[in-house]
């Protein structure tokens, strides 16, 4: 009582009379002194009374009191989170896109629309799933008709509440949907790995949506240990892209994670090692490992040992299948195409995807400032599956 009264004068010192601010501190001494003293329950409870009473009429009342308090508590907290983010050394992010794959996960999907034999597990299963950060997303027409709409996904601070669909005017509600990650071309997530088109009729009880959903990788940022050094060449690191001219707008402002490869003043190009024959949409691509100032990166080169898993072809074998989520070596296109170089600027930094058939990176748009980058890979927290830890360096 002592504590909350101290701080009510405090909050309204610059507003009260000097005999107000008298009454109340000896009536705050006088409790004081006989806890202190030892006095029994009876003299502390008529000094407590007397401090009330000194408090109702000197100290002014506040409006709504309740709400002030509660207002005031969650401002505290509010304060309290912000700045253990800017102070705590790690950052929690979430990987976007698959562009860092086989490494780094972004959100991945099947639709089960297109596999009849699929069974949902069950049990111990289906928990193991769970942590593996798998989600299902079933929907059901209500109804006849077409899709009139789809609500984007409503969200309160970090938390996917809702996300509705209406079908002939009637709402499908999926509640707590899972991150859908990012769509190509500005559409809705949901659309897009669902497969949902406009004007297709449904008829009530036909499936709508039945997703399989994995989570992306989220992981700890480590952003206090480039403040004693520079990146390294192969680290993954983080970084804002706001002011990186060569990002279309829509990329802008927002973060991005790739790999190191090449440092201010280094002259890099790939030498070809074979052809993939790829289902991106660029046919045949040749493949190629990384070549700075002259000197070839392998898969020995640390930070590079798994990205050229497939470096070492048999004699005689100039193309390879796309596989899905596999190490390839670099693929040669736009800025790093066969025969071309590209200089790094000082104090410059160039990246790329490891997944180079699917990552916009530094041979699209070039070289950006270092001092663009937030921090590196530290921790995979989540979901709890191969990548989990600190192994994905």
């Amino acid at each position: 009582m002592r504590k909350f009264v101290r701080h009510w004068m405090a909050a309204q010192r610059d507003l009260l009379s000097p005999q107000a601010i008298a009454a109340v501190i000896l009536a705050m001494n006088e409790m004081e002194t006989a806890i202190r003293e030892g006095a029994n329950r009876g003299i502390i409870r008529i000094k407590m009374e007397e401090l009330e009473f000194a408090a109702n009429k000197w100290l002014k009342s506040y409006p709504h009191a309740m709400w002030r308090e509660n207002v005031e508590v969650l401002l505290v907290a509010i304060a309290v989170a912000m700045s253990l983010r800017t102070f705590f050394p790690f950052q929690p992010f979430k990987i976007p896109t698959g562009s860092m794959q086989p490494t780094l996960y972004g959100v991945t999907s099947q639709n089960l629309l297109s596999d009849s034999h699929f069974k949902k597990p069950t049990g111990l299963e289906r928990v193991k799933e769970w942590f593996e950060g798998v989600s299902y997303v079933h929907v059901v027409a209500q109804t006849d008709g077409v899709i009139d709409r789809l609500e984007p996904v409503e969200r309160f601070l970090i938390f996917n509440i809702k996300q509705t669909l209406w079908i002939n005017d009637v709402p499908h509600t999926i509640w707590f949907p899972p991150d859908f990650g990012e769509a190509p071309f500005k559409g809705d997530p949901l659309a897009y790995r669902a497969g949902l088109t406009a004007g297709h009729l449904y008829h009530k009880g036909d499936d709508v949506v039945n997703l399989r959903v994995s989570a992306g990788d989220h992981l700890f940022v480590d952003r206090f240990t480039y403040n004693f050094r520079r990146p390294k060449r192969g680290e993954i690191i983080v970084f804002e892209t706001s002011g990186i001219d060569r990002l279309p707008p829509d990329q802008q402002g927002t973060f991005y994670i790739k790999r190191l490869v090449g440092l201010g003043g280094e002259t890099l190009s790939l030498k070809q090692d074979y052809e993939v024959e790829n289902t991106q949409g660029f046919g045949v691509v040749p493949v190629g490992h990384l070549i700075v100032d002259g000197q070839s990166l392998s898969a020995s080169t640390l930070h590079f040992e798994n990205l050229y898993g497939f470096a070492n072809v048999r004699p005689g074998e100039k193309k390879l299948k796309y596989q899905e989520n596999h190490y390839f070596g670099h693929a040669m296109l736009w800025g790093l195409a066969p025969g071309n170089n590209f200089l790094v600027e000082t104090n410059h930094l160039f990246v790329m995807g490891d997944n180079t058939f699917n990552s916009s990176d530094s041979r699209y748009w070039g070289d950006f400032p270092k001092d663009k980058v937030v921090g590196k890979s530290f921790f995979v927290y989540w979901p709890i599956t191969k990548r989990f830890g600190w192994g994905n360096q």
